[in-house]
């Protein structure tokens, strides 16, 4: 195999380094936004266009999410005819769009900072920015929390599923896989407006995401002999038993591999747009999160999608011969 017949294999770790090199400069135009805008526009359209509201959300997150595969694989494919180079570098600025896992641990690290400093009020407008929940009542430990809750779920939403679909399929697929997410994201609610609209597009979400969940429990207790106070045996016996006790059937894997590596309780009762949502507590009889498990967090979070990295480009690399 010549060096330009593995350029395509390449494209993979080369986006890796670039996110965890750039992470996500608010400078630089972003897919995922485009992605917001086009389910934003569709979406009134498909709601005119059919009566039947599961019918009109199943056929407007179909359409958008081929849509995307078809178009980046049209344009990728044209890209590779006109020179493999070209290709290389499209492919390569396609799946740097769809990592998050330097961006994730600025966040996180941000939050970290604000709280080490005292500014528990400023600390608690950054966490209201990564999170779905009410925060006003939030005390220092409980913005801990909420961080580690977030850098936990997001490590398979923003690294290890495009990750897993991107050794799979590629760019395209990697992209299909971050409009699914960001569909899930706007209209996979449980409320009045979306119950039914935005059924099909939460369900593909939790189909996408249900082997990578799963494989993250693997990676995270891989990795947890890495961060020191780590435990990769209690990363296992807690993913396994407690990741099924969560209100979404995939995030509670990861998150409960998070609470046992680090020895904490995440989870429980949240407020959400001023309601009281009763979700179970992930990691019982462990301790308290405290300021201290926020870096730890990140650092299990980058060396396990360094890990799936790893996984990832082998299979595509057997997948391509």
């Amino acid at each position: 195999m010549t060096w330009i017949e593995l350029l395509p294999w390449l494209a993979l770790p080369a986006a890796f380094a670039l996110d965890s090199l750039l992470g996500d400069p608010r400078w630089l135009p972003h897919p995922i936004r485009w992605m917001g805008q086009a389910i934003d526009r569709a979406e009134p359209l498909f709601r005119t266009w059919f009566a039947h509201e599961l019918v009109a959300g199943g056929l407007f997150a179909l359409t958008l999410i081929l849509g995307c595969w078809g178009l980046s694989a049209l344009g990728l494919a044209l890209a590779y005819r006109i020179h493999s180079i070209l290709g290389f570098a499209v492919e390569t600025v396609v799946l740097f769009y769809c990592f998050s896992s330097k961006s994730l641990a600025q966040a996180a690290m941000e939050i970290h900072a604000s709280l080490n400093q005292g500014r528990v009020d400023t600390a608690r407008s950054q966490v209201a920015m990564i999170v779905g929940r009410d925060v006003e009542r939030y005390q220092a430990d409980d913005i801990a929390r909420a961080t580690v809750e977030t850098v936990a779920e997001n490590a398979v939403d923003g690294v290890i599923s495009p990750l897993f679909f991107a050794a799979l399929g590629g760019a395209p697929l990697a992209l299909a896989y971050k409009m699914i997410n960001t569909l899930d994201s706007m209209v996979g609610y449980k409320n009045p407006r979306y119950l039914l609209f935005g059924r099909v597009a939460a369900r593909i979400d939790d189909l996408a995401n249900f082997f990578p969940a799963r494989l993250s429990v693997v990676l995270i207790a891989l990795t947890s002999r890495l961060v020191r106070g780590c435990s990769s045996r209690l990363a296992v016996r807690t993913g396994w038993r407690e990741g099924k006790n969560h209100s979404s059937p995939n995030a509670g894997y990861p998150e409960a591999a998070f609470a046992g590596a680090l020895g904490v309780q995440l989870g429980g009762p949240n407020f959400y747009h001023g309601v009281l949502v009763e979700k179970p507590y992930i990691g019982l009889g462990l301790g308290r999160v405290t300021l201290e498990h926020i870096p730890r967090a990140c650092r299990l979070m980058r060396l396990t999608s360094l890990l799936g990295l790893l996984l990832a480009w082998q299979t595509s690399l057997w997948l391509r011969l």
